[in-house]
């Protein structure tokens, strides 16, 4: 294992020792190959840097206190990865050869997987890209799938604490039936302006609205929302919003426990019935929301009035971690566990 200072770890990017590549040409994917290069060489024409087609994903590997890493519910980002391949037309990955990459990637970095208790886990980036040379707007004919690893810390400075976000109105993160419900790097270039002007004013992210009437809530930056409302678990739903593999995992958990699980559109002045909101992703988990601002109109939609996260939400948390390290056990069978 490296010797690294794992409890004050970033969340950013680190070199580790290898990535693993596969290449599509002549309509076929080609053998895997291992890289210890952070570098890619690529044709001035390439689709993917004139005509944005790509996607990605993001999940983590996890070290428990038996010495074994689990690796969270590949299969289904995967799954999601296919999804973005279809909406950008790029060839679809086998799901065999996403898990079998992924697994090798892991297991050539295994010294950078940080120790069990540390507050800090592996993060996993799968990119797809079009790599073909094309000058007219039509998809590539060759594509490069590339899985590299970091160790990272949390996502927010302060790990599991409440957070302050800003609603901006005069940004869209994405349009109805367009590409918000895809995972690919477009909707993230939508959010940076957002993002840098609600960081600015001291919140930990933005807060969108949805797209075509400004009522209802889309997503938190580039997360997806939750809020508890008595025994309910409410999460919006939109043609715009991406599926969170973490909010999916969230949401039978709820189920489990017994709350009512409900996934529809959610009107802006719900958040004043709320007992508990926050977001969740791969990155975070779960990030409680204290308050939210909307900025433009002057209101504010206090959710915890201590600033502390509510107890549903530390609860789900906990519940979530303690599968994905191998404290709890997995029901779901949600992990793949890797004896290395």
């Amino acid at each position: 294992m490296k010797q690294l200072d794992w409890s004050n770890l970033p969340f950013g990017y680190m070199k580790t020792d290898k990535n693993v590549r596969i290449l599509y040409k002549n309509g076929k994917w080609g053998e895997i190959e291992e890289s210890d290069s952070e570098y890619i060489p690529m044709h001035i024409a390439a689709t993917c840097l004139h005509y944005g087609q790509e996607a990605f994903e993001g999940l983590k590997a996890f070290r428990g206190r038996d010495g074994k890493v689990r690796i969270f519910r590949m299969e289904e980002n995967a799954k999601r990865l296919q999804s973005s391949c279809h909406a950008t037309m790029m060839p679809e990955l086998p799901v065999e050869t996403f898990c079998n990459m992924v697994e090798r990637v892991v297991e050539l970095n295994k010294s950078y997987i940080p120790p069990y208790e540390s507050g800090a886990s592996l993060y996993i980036r799968p990119l797809l890209i079009g790599t073909g040379a094309e000058i007219g707007v039509k998809p590539a004919k060759e594509y490069l799938f590339i899985v590299f690893v970091m160790p990272v810390g949390p996502y927010f400075k302060g790990g599991f604490a409440a957070n302050a976000y800003a609603l901006v109105r005069s940004f869209d993160r994405s349009a109805p039936l367009g590409m918000g419900k895809y995972k690919v790097g477009g909707n993230y270039a939508a959010s940076l302006y957002a993002h840098h002007l609600a960081y600015d004013k001291g919140y930990g992210s933005e807060f969108y609205l949805d797209a075509r009437e400004k009522k209802y809530i889309d997503e938190c930056g580039a997360a997806n929302f939750i809020g508890i409302k008595g025994n309910s678990y409410i999460t919006p739903k939109s043609e715009s919003i991406l599926p969170s593999i973490t909010n999916k995992s969230l949401m039978q958990l709820a189920a489990d426990n017994g709350m009512t699980v409900e996934h529809r559109p959610v009107p802006l002045e719900e958040l004043n019935e709320l007992d508990e909101a926050g977001a969740c992703g791969t990155a975070a988990v779960i990030s409680p929301i204290s308050r939210i601002d909307d900025i433009e109109l002057d209101v504010s939609y206090v959710i915890s009035k201590d600033g502390k996260p509510g107890p549903v939400l530390t609860k789900l948390y906990h519940q979530l971690r303690a599968i994905q390290y191998g404290d709890a056990p997995d029901t779901h069978g949600w992990v793949t566990v890797l004896d290395i």
